[in-house]
């Protein structure tokens, strides 16, 4: 009954903030076999993690954070915040980026460029594995000076690739590959001798240099009243399987000089250059107002930017978000929550017609990644349950406790549940997973050991990455 009750409630918020989310009046990578094969594949993911995947120790004497993974030619790539990893019974030393097989045993490579900060972001153009670019906080790969922005060769050890330029004068958050472009997103307003493109610039592949395919004039932050201080920054990124859209998360009310807030959808397609579409909502655009005209739009004073993440449906249709926030700043006490703060939420994907299908709230915990197949949509965080829109900071009506991480419908937003009717995914909480990736072998989920968190699917020893392969053909 408890469960009925839950998706009651959440089959009514979504009804109710559809009403809100009419068309406004502005106006990763490309489909392969592998994203085919997944999209007809016989089921979500097993809740059952594989074993023999490296590993962070649980205790380390600084947080061991691993913020992205990326796949290439059959390699695994993760990068973050860390300096030591366990494979196989033996340990590594290892600088803020590694390498290992994308298959079991999961062994690991040479590969250790020797990054001397925190790396956040990687990527690879599609086809071309003998090369990596990386984004982040650091000012040297190896014994060479580089500034939050790389090139970095895979064979080997790793060397920095000196014909392609690499200063930014500010963190670098995220990157991408489109065509001959590397598009770079960030703290930064100046990146290779350039200042065309605060935030988010285009930059050649090959020389690094902003080659002018982005000309979006990102400005703005958030204000309303007591929030804490928030700086323009793009911070995520994702394009779309069929290549020609990108979604961009950050703090921003500018873009492109359409008003846009937390995220905006760009053409990539267009030509000369890309364009701002007319993607957009009130829930998070503010387009409305506050209620009872408009929605709670703005949240926490001290989360203003809360959107961390987006992911597409496998046909690109719908567009899921990843959110933060707490509670809206101007409703703190009322239930059952308004808003997206710390939420799970289907957009669809349309920029003429966009509406919302449904909201999933999690009590007042952070999500911070997004990935989807056919069968489910996998949020991440460090969330405690999942339907749970009677409940901040406690278990409400109808809540389901689902630690970690959670699979939900894509269809309605509801929690997938195993035969127990508990949630089939669990994961240990951490800081909170801060990326996750789908191949065609499954999924792969990106995350910490603070305070010794080290569970995933219920077995210990999966401290930073695990991986929920999809279930024989």
């Amino acid at each position: 009954m408890g469960r009925r009750a839950g998706l009651w409630g959440l089959a009514i918020i979504a009804a109710a903030a559809g009403a809100l989310a009419a068309p406004a009046t502005a106006g990763h990578a490309a489909v392969t076999g592998d994203d085919r094969a997944r999209a007809a594949g016989a089921g979500p993911v097993a809740a059952q993690p594989a074993a023999g995947t490296p590993h962070f120790p649980a205790e380390t004497p600084a947080v061991e954070q691993v913020r992205q993974l990326a796949e290439c030619g059959g390699i695994m790539y993760a990068v973050g915040s860390f300096s030591v990893v366990e494979q196989d019974g033996r340990t590594y030393t290892r600088q803020n980026a590694f390498s290992f097989a994308a298959t079991a045993p999961y062994a690991m490579t040479g590969w250790d460029p020797g990054v001397n900060g925190e790396v956040n972001t990687i990527a690879f153009r599609p086809g071309r594995c003998a090369d990596a670019y990386l984004g982040g906080r650091f000012t040297r790969v190896g014994t060479a000076p580089a500034a939050d922005l790389a090139e970095v060769s895979t064979a080997g050890s790793g060397t920095l690739v000196a014909g392609f330029a690499h200063s930014a004068d500010g963190q670098v958050e995220t990157l991408a590959a489109y065509a001959g472009h590397i598009l770079a997103g960030g703290y930064f307003t100046r990146v290779n001798g350039s200042a065309d493109d605060p935030y988010l610039a285009s930059l050649n592949a090959v020389t690094g240099r902003d080659d002018g395919f982005l000309a979006l004039r990102i400005s703005g932050h958030y204000k309303y009243p007591k929030v804490s201080q928030n700086a323009t920054r793009v911070y995520n990124q994702q394009i779309s399987h069929g290549g020609t859209l990108d979604l961009i998360e950050g703090d921003f009310t500018s873009a492109g000089g359409l008003p846009r807030r937390q995220i905006f959808m760009l053409d990539l397609a267009s030509r000369p250059r890309a364009t701002v579409t007319g993607w957009t909502s009130p829930l998070f655009d503010g387009s409305r107002g506050y209620p009872p005209r408009g929605s709670y739009f703005n949240c926490s004073a001290k989360e203003p930017f809360y959107v961390k993440a987006a992911a597409w449906s496998p046909d690109d249709d719908v567009v899921y978000l990843a959110d933060t926030g707490y509670r809206p700043w101007n409703d703190t006490t009322r239930l059952p929550a308004r808003g997206l703060c710390d939420a799970a939420a289907a957009f669809t994907a349309s920029p003429s017609h966009h509406v919302l299908k449904w909201i999933n709230y999690t009590g007042c915990d952070s999500l911070y990644s997004v990935v989807a197949d056919a069968h489910a949509v996998y949020f991440g965080g460090h969330e405690r349950w999942s339907q749970n829109p009677d409940g901040c900071d406690k278990q409400g009506p109808g809540g389901i406790a689902a630690p970690g991480m959670e699979g939900l419908s894509p269809a309605t937003g509801a929690l997938l549940l195993n035969s127990s009717g508990a949630a089939l995914y669990t994961r240990g909480r951490g800081l909170g997973a801060d990326d996750m990736l789908l191949t065609a072998a499954g999924l792969w989920i990106a995350s910490d050991n603070f305070d010794g968190t080290q569970t995933c699917g219920g077995t210990d020893g999966l401290a930073g990455i695990c991986f929920l392969p999809y279930p024989p053909g």
